[in-house]
């Protein structure tokens, strides 16, 4: 796992948990690593990974089955989603905003772009 300076470690975990939940590499009810397995996978502290593990049962993204593991909610995917179009609509969105309007691109220009982009034309 490539680390970045913009997030702290364990969200970026969180994170990766996360996508691998939507892309459906992982699926609900399904047990993951537990907290030394990830530590040694991604080679970060098991403290580290416990904080990940804590947040996203917060989330209710995971839960834990005391002395069995940790698993994947039933619901997961709904709470992954609803969790990052939150992130993305707080964090992300205001600065797209920001910059389209500095740059005079209106929605009509932004949406002939995202299905260029989104048909595999980048140009």
């Amino acid at each position: 796992m490539d680390f970045k300076n913009t997030k702290t470690i364990y969200v970026q975990i969180a994170d990766y948990i996360c996508e691998n939940i939507l892309a459906e590499k992982i699926k609900p009810g399904e047990k993951i690593q537990s907290v030394r397995e990830m530590a040694a996978t991604i080679q970060v502290n098991p403290n580290t990974v416990m904080r990940t593990y804590s947040y996203l049962q917060e989330q209710e993204i995971i839960y834990n089955k005391r002395g069995i593991g940790y698993f994947v909610a039933d619901d997961a995917t709904q709470k992954t989603t609803m969790l990052r179009r939150e992130e993305f609509i707080t964090q992300y969105l205001p600065e797209v905003f920001k910059t389209m309007e500095l740059l005079d691109i209106d929605f009509d220009e932004l949406k002939s772009i995202y299905h260029r982009i989104r048909n595999g034309h980048q140009n």
